[in-house]
């Protein structure tokens, strides 16, 4: 026996029980993923799904039956745009956190409450906040396309308040007085004045590392950050795009520290145009684990009265000096090389007055920690 509908039809089976099937927007035969008691309740399932396919809501029952570690790792590979460190970040999550946790797991099974359960055992087992939050956010990245874009599944499981934040230390912020005691605790001049250029400029790691002398002006009055290096198991130094779009920028040096800067091109830097303006020893690219070896930065750091210091604290502090020299929001965030999703239509490029203000407020700074060494020294 069986019943004759605009949408699919339903038909009893030898058992009794009760069997809807109709066309998808694909064009296949399709089944429900179970019979029904009655046939109402077939001709009820019918409607719902007769409803999603007029709305556009539709996904394929069989897609979703992929597993998420299958889809996460071609998610990966396929996404656009992923900076080798990032790409490294994110296997390294789902192989740590995510797979053996959720990895043989369809798509079209995960639930709120299977991701709630999944984060609540992460933290338990000794996950810190941040990992969690890092893990969390890097899985709703993978379901939204799954869900939004591929239409593999109806709704995106990822909807527990508050898993994507994270909470860390706040970072310290150095003096003028301390980063200029730290560049003279440097074993040699050349890491002296990468730790002033990083602090003033507002830099990062792989920016600094990535300069060349053609990034520099002759008077060191600016530098300009094209690319930046980073590191990646396997592969070494990869030289790619600064981190974000707005890191591709000329960043006006204060004048306090361009003499510094001009001695250092002409002292220790190839004349060669593309030769790299902070090496090692042997006069290749610097890597982040042998500085820190090569300056004791751990020892040093301790003994000047900073244990913990991080390097990328160099750069907090330059951001948080920038921002007492009362510039605009706008400007401040454009030196900084700083790119926010949500203000991108707000955040532009800073005009090159604001930039010459902000320098000047900087080399102001520097100037009175010089003063205030000489009255010191005479007292």
């Amino acid at each position: 026996m069986s019943g004759a509908r605009d949408f699919g039809n339903v038909r009893r089976l030898p058992s009794g029980r009760w069997q809807a099937r109709y066309i998808g927007p694909d064009g296949q035969r399709r089944s429900a993923p179970h019979t029904f008691d009655t046939k109402t309740a077939a001709a009820r399932w019918l409607r719902l799904t007769e409803a999603e396919v007029t709305r556009g809501e539709w996904t394929d029952p069989e897609a979703a039956r992929v597993t998420l570690q299958d889809y996460a790792e071609q998610w990966i590979r396929e996404r656009a745009g992923l900076r080798p460190r990032t790409v490294e970040l994110y296997r390294w999550l789902l192989g740590k956190h995510i797979t053996p946790h959720l990895g043989g797991v369809e798509l079209g099974r995960l639930t709120t409450a299977l991701v709630r359960r999944w984060r609540a055992d992460l933290l338990a087992a000794g996950a810190s906040e941040s990992i969690a939050a890092k893990c969390y956010r890097l899985l709703r990245a993978v379901l939204n396309t799954a869900a939004t874009e591929d239409r593999i599944i109806k709704a995106n499981p990822c909807r527990v308040r508050g898993a994507d934040k994270e909470n860390p230390a706040e970072r310290p912020t150095l003096t003028v007085a301390q980063v200029y005691a730290l560049a003279e605790a440097m074993p040699h001049p050349r890491y002296r004045v990468l730790v002033l250029v990083t602090a003033f400029c507002s830099l990062r790691w792989g920016e600094v590392a990535a300069l060349r002398r053609c990034d520099v002006a002759e008077d060191g009055s600016w530098v300009r950050v094209s690319f930046a290096h980073t590191e990646v198991v396997g592969r070494g130094i990869v030289v790619g795009p600064p981190k974000s779009r707005a890191g591709v920028r000329t960043v006006v040096v204060p004048m306090a520290i361009r003499a510094d800067l001009v001695e250092h091109l002409r002292e220790r830097v190839d004349r060669n145009s593309s030769a790299l303006l902070f090496t090692g020893d042997e006069g290749r690219a610097i890597r982040r684990c042998n500085f820190a070896q090569r300056v004791k930065w751990t020892t040093t750091v301790e003994g000047l009265g900073m244990k913990g210091l991080h390097f990328h604290d160099l750069r907090h502090a330059g951001n948080v000096w920038a921002a007492q020299t009362k510039v605009s929001t706008r400007d401040l965030m454009a030196r900084m090389g700083h790119d926010d999703m949500r203000a991108a239509l707000i955040y532009q490029r800073a005009t090159q007055e604001a930039a010459e203000r902000i320098a000047q407020g900087l080399s102001d700074l520097a100037d009175r920690h010089r003063g205030t060494e000489s009255d010191t020294a005479i007292s």
